[in-house]
């Protein structure tokens, strides 16, 4: 089975570049968008797997998205991969210390980018593992 990836940026070049990267794999079911209250009601209906969210959004931060999905019966527990290019050594704790399973910078490299999202998840403990990649 794929892995249900809720993807959220704000910059259309950075989603279709993930999209493209992420599909290549095949080991995700992709759904992306550009802000966060749009993010919040795919993840009611999509029921992602992970999420992989930009930090730096307007309206809306990353974390606040975040949140507002951990609210959602069912998702309390869907792991977070952050997207940023502040990856300053305090900023990237403060996700993390969110609750965040890993924090990926921009610029990434596409080729890689889905297994280091397989990765980050496998080294994180989860309630149930649902990463089915």
């Amino acid at each position: 089975m794929l892995t249900r990836l809720l993807h959220l940026d704000d910059d259309p070049d950075i989603l279709e570049i993930g999209r493209i990267s992420l599909e290549i794999g095949g080991a995700f079911d992709l759904v992306q968008c550009t802000n966060g209250p749009d993010a919040v009601r795919l993840a009611e209906t999509f029921r992602p797997d992970v999420l992989l969210l930009d930090y730096m959004l307007p309206g809306m931060s990353g974390t606040q998205v975040y949140d507002a999905i951990r609210r959602i019966d069912g998702l309390e527990y869907a792991p977070v991969i952050f997207m940023t290019a502040r990856v300053q050594s305090a900023e990237v704790d403060m996700l993390l210390a969110t609750g965040a399973a890993g924090v990926i910078s921009k610029p990434f490299d596409p080729v890689n980018l889905g297994s280091k999202i397989i990765e980050i998840l496998a080294s994180v403990d989860l309630p149930e593992k649902r990463l089915r990649a």
